[in-house]
């Protein structure tokens, strides 16, 4: 038998006063604990392949061992409350059976692993649980008149109970005191409910094992190269949109270097998947849930040119890097504020003259109203929004009359497309109505997307 003392104790004047001391033999507070989960958990997360420096240990007890913690100290309460030295005393000063139970298994479990315990990212839990516990607590409350609250007279000469003392007659067999239950018990009362010694169990606890690591965080930019590649993946009426998506090329890459289990993607925006995403590129973080492992500075360099080389060049990233759940934030909040610039390949129903290429470049910080575009009513709210036109500039085609480019930088939101062909009037004012003219969209590039994180270093 695994054998452990504990005491509940209190330093009085340099003298180290013990109360009450509990017996363990594989038992706290009455219930027995299954001690192997040391070793079974050692082997599981070796046999998971995890690669740790460090982990957190979660422990679960069943509810009625913390209930009888409160029948001793309110056994303790009355019979040594009038005690100067008891006195200003709580029972948060006291350890608990959970806590002497997390003590017994730490020591263990960081010899074995090779590491320590602190606040880490990889997470220990041991969920211990008991048959007849729950159902013992359920009927706690009416071991002790239905769990009313009673006032204490002054008048008997006995002692109160603070009302702040959690506190519920539990059955005799059982000794448990049900937490959150407030009830002011008087001395006869109490007598009845606090039966001890505690009651023993011969039935084990049985236990629930699980390490896990919370989620890391991969981050850079990438790019699209592609006019046929969506961001993520898109099926329609169980047909594919594409040939591929951003999200399957970089998350299939990524996820086995981790080794976990899942991952997420999140992007600063998105574009359309015939748009090409160019220049600094699109901040996205990849969220991997599971690590096994946690990938070096040169791993994760050698995966960005690793993906930068693939055959088919259909995407490519920059700035990769394992990043801190603090870019989460960081990417949300300067996507609101975010501006980005295009490159759009634009068609007009007459030819471009000089004077158009000043018109259009002499206007800046220009607000334009936006109703929801035809193209996407169906799956959006029929709103109107004002964005802004921070600056444009055409660039002549050779041997073109009536083609240009087009270089602007815009309000995030703002729907290019509309903006240049005015979408039967619900963009106002347009490329078109500026122009006088028809004019279209013929193809469209992201140049840039002007955000602080994940800059290229």
């Amino acid at each position: 038998m695994h054998q452990m003392h504990f005491a509940i104790i209190w330093d009085q004047r340099a003298c180290l006063l013990s109360f009450f001391t509990i017996t363990v033999n594989v038992e706290f507070s009455s219930w027995r604990f299954n001690m192997f989960g040391e070793t079974y958990g050692g082997c599981l997360i070796r046999q998971q392949g995890f690669e740790i420096d460090s982990f957190s240990l979660e422990v679960s007890i069943p509810p009625i061992v913390l209930e009888n913690d409160h029948t001793v100290w309110l056994y303790m309460k009355r019979k040594y409350e009038s005690e100067l030295w008891f006195q200003g005393k709580s029972i948060s000063e006291c350890i608990s059976a959970k806590d002497a139970l997390k003590i017994s298994l730490m020591e263990s479990l960081e010899t074995m692993l090779g590491c320590k315990s602190n606040m880490s990212a990889f997470r220990i839990r041991l969920t211990y649980t008991h048959r007849i516990s729950s159902k013992t607590v359920e009927n706690s409350v009416e071991g002790c008149h239905g769990g009313k609250r009673r006032k204490t007279g002054a008048g008997n000469g006995l002692n109160t109970i603070d009302d702040d003392i959690k506190c519920s007659g539990p059955p005799i067999e059982a000794g448990a005191v049900v937490e959150g239950s407030f009830v002011s018990l008087q001395a006869n009362e109490l007598s009845e409910c606090l039966k001890l010694p505690l009651g023993q169990s011969n039935e084990p606890c049985c236990l629930e094992f699980l390490c896990y690591r919370t989620q890391i965080y991969v981050g850079g930019r990438y790019l699209k190269y592609s006019r046929n590649v969506s961001q993520t993946c898109w099926i329609i009426d169980d047909e594919r949109m594409g040939e591929a998506s951003v999200e399957e090329i970089l998350g299939s890459n990524i996820l086995p270097l981790c080794r976990g289990d899942n991952y997420k993607f999140h992007a600063a925006g998105r574009e359309d998947i015939d748009v090409r995403m160019l220049g600094s590129g699109r901040p996205f973080l990849l969220e991997i849930q599971n690590a096994r492992n946690i990938p070096s500075e040169e791993s994760v360099k050698f995966l960005e040119t690793k993906i930068n080389n693939l055959e088919k060049k259909l995407v490519g990233v920059k700035n990769l890097k394992l990043v801190g759940s603090q870019s989460w934030e960081l990417m949300r909040e300067g996507e609101a504020e975010k501006q980005k610039q295009y490159t759009a390949l634009v068609w007009i129903s007459r030819p471009l003259k000089d004077e158009d290429l000043q018109s259009i470049s002499s206007l800046e910080d220009m607000h334009i109203l936006q109703r929801t575009p035809i193209r996407v009513l169906h799956r959006r709210s029929p709103l109107e929004r004002e964005k802004i036109i921070h600056w444009m500039r055409i660039e002549r085609i050779v041997g073109s009359s009536q083609y240009f480019l087009l270089h602007l930088c815009t309000q995030a939101g703002t729907y290019i497309k509309e903006f240049i062909h005015g979408d039967l009037g619900r963009t106002q004012p347009s490329i078109g109505s500026i122009l006088t003219c028809r004019a279209e969209i013929l193809r469209l590039d992201v140049t840039d997307v002007k955000m602080e994180c994940f800059l290229t270093e």
